[in-house]
């Protein structure tokens, strides 16, 4: 019954169209500052030489367990959260999502892996039914402008029209990292009919208003380690109805960066089954 009521409130709250929400400045500088404490925590552990991936900095029992999961062929997810000075930090209308997961791709080179990363052009083909459209609308060097439509149905449908600007660097021989950050998100009504149009950004239901990914690839163990970290900032839950729509909610990002990870790993597989060969080009970082 409790989840039949979250069912039904949550439709209530993404499908009506009363209840779209004003994206407002006060927000997006509360997640701009989770971003740059993010950041700046991400910079201390690289200058302290801290442990490549997530999964080698836990504990000795933990990480096994992590790995056997890991072999298995699944996918490891994790929440996380950025604090400032021991606080949480308070992100008025909205929620932050931060989520961490790896997968392990068995027999796959740094090369392989990143050739799929790359080929933005046919991310629709092996990311459907989440990613319907995308493409490369620029590339210089190791830095990617690119337009990716998501489509995702759980209770309602929403669809996005997004791009991202994604940087490449190669550490070395075995280790190469990836950052992306959105610069527009819109909301797309009647997505695929005559009468489709985009909702202005920020004035709309509010499923998605930023996203940064962080990603780290290691080859080591006979494969490649793919991590990624995920930020996104959506709308707040009305006050009142967290405690019974709030976990529904907050499952979203995490199942979808479930998904993406897990087909990123199917695809390289299959790729290298169909003898596909390497194509990426990620210069040296400097």
């Amino acid at each position: 019954m409790r989840r039949f009521t979250a069912f039904l409130i949550t439709m209530m709250l993404l499908s009506a169209p009363t209840y779209g929400t004003e994206l407002k400045q006060q927000t997006t500088e509360a997640f701009d500052r989770y971003v740059r404490l993010t950041d700046q925590q991400i910079q201390a552990q690289e200058a302290n030489h801290a442990p490549f991936l997530w999964l080698d900095a836990l504990p000795p029992e933990r990480r096994a367990g992590v790995l056997a999961d890991l072999r298995g062929g699944k996918v490891v997810i994790e929440r996380l959260e950025t604090l400032d000075g021991g606080k949480r930090v308070d992100i008025p209308g909205g929620m932050i999502h931060h989520w961490i997961g790896t997968v392990f791709i068995p027999g796959a080179t740094l090369a392989q892996t990143l050739a799929l990363e790359q080929d933005y052009d046919h991310h629709q083909e092996y990311f459907r039914p989440d990613v319907v459209r995308s493409k490369i609308m620029r590339r210089d060097g190791n830095d990617f402008q690119v337009l990716l439509r998501f489509h995702k149905k759980k209770v309602v449908t929403s669809v996005l029209d997004t791009e991202h600007d994604v940087h490449y660097s190669l550490i070395d021989s075995t280790h190469a990292a990836s950052r992306s950050r959105t610069t527009r998100v819109q909301e797309v009504e009647n997505a695929g009919e005559a009468d489709e149009r985009l909702e202005p950004e920020g004035h709309d239901r509010g499923l998605l208003w930023r996203m940064n990914t962080y990603w780290r690839f290691e080859e080591k163990d006979g494969g490649t380690y793919v991590e990624s970290q995920s930020i996104s900032l959506t709308r707040d839950i009305p006050t009142g109805l967290g405690w019974l729509v709030g976990p529904f909610v907050h499952s979203i990002p995490r199942e979808s960066l479930t998904f993406t990870l897990g087909t990123t790993r199917s695809a390289v597989l299959q790729r290298m089954a169909a003898g596909t060969k390497p194509a990426a080009d990620v210069r040296e970082k400097n």
